[in-house]
């Protein structure tokens, strides 16, 4: 697990201003927070070199690129041993439907989160894709009709509490 990175409140306001928009200038940012803009290159280029932040990603519509049906599988592996993993892993991140990956605890191993064109498109990735795989046991569907985004990822405001009176 990673560890936390102690960040102070420009930090915080620099992370929610690029968290809204990654293409905002380091001149914008900087007049947003009240820093000289070489401070807040500066700061951008700490919370790079700590891994705060992983990248910038550019967000698709997948409906508009022909993948307008969403779906989470859940997918058991059998055995789950880690000399199968790597290669499952390495397959299903390759796929170009493939949206999402995780890694869970409980009866599903895996859930997926894929995008494809139509019904017949998802019955063709289940069936070639994970269900042909020797080490796939089973593969539950569920289709997604709706997807919302959440807010910006920050650290907690007070992350020494554990709850209203800072007890367990």
């Amino acid at each position: 697990m990673a560890e936390s990175v102690a960040l102070d409140p420009v930090d915080l306001h620099i992370l929610r201003l690029l968290q809204n928009d990654a293409r905002t200038t380091y001149r914008e940012l900087a007049a947003e927070v009240g820093v000289a803009p070489s401070t807040c290159l500066d700061r951008v280029t700490r919370l790079r070199r700590s891994g705060v932040i992983l990248g910038h990603r550019l967000a698709l519509d997948p409906g508009r690129l022909g993948r307008g049906l969403q779906a989470l599988l859940s997918v058991q592996v059998r055995p789950h041993r880690r000399e199968l993993i790597g290669p499952f892993v390495e397959r299903i991140r390759a796929l170009p439907e493939s949206r999402a990956l995780f890694h869970l605890t409980g009866p599903e191993d895996y859930l997926v989160h894929v995008a494809v064109a139509d019904t017949a498109d998802l019955q063709r990735l289940v069936v070639d894709e994970f269900t042909s795989r020797r080490e796939v046991a089973r593969v539950e569907t569920r289709l997604i009709f709706q997807q919302w985004e959440c807010g910006p990822l920050l650290p907690p405001e007070h992350p020494s509490s554990c709850g209203p009176e800072g007890g367990l």
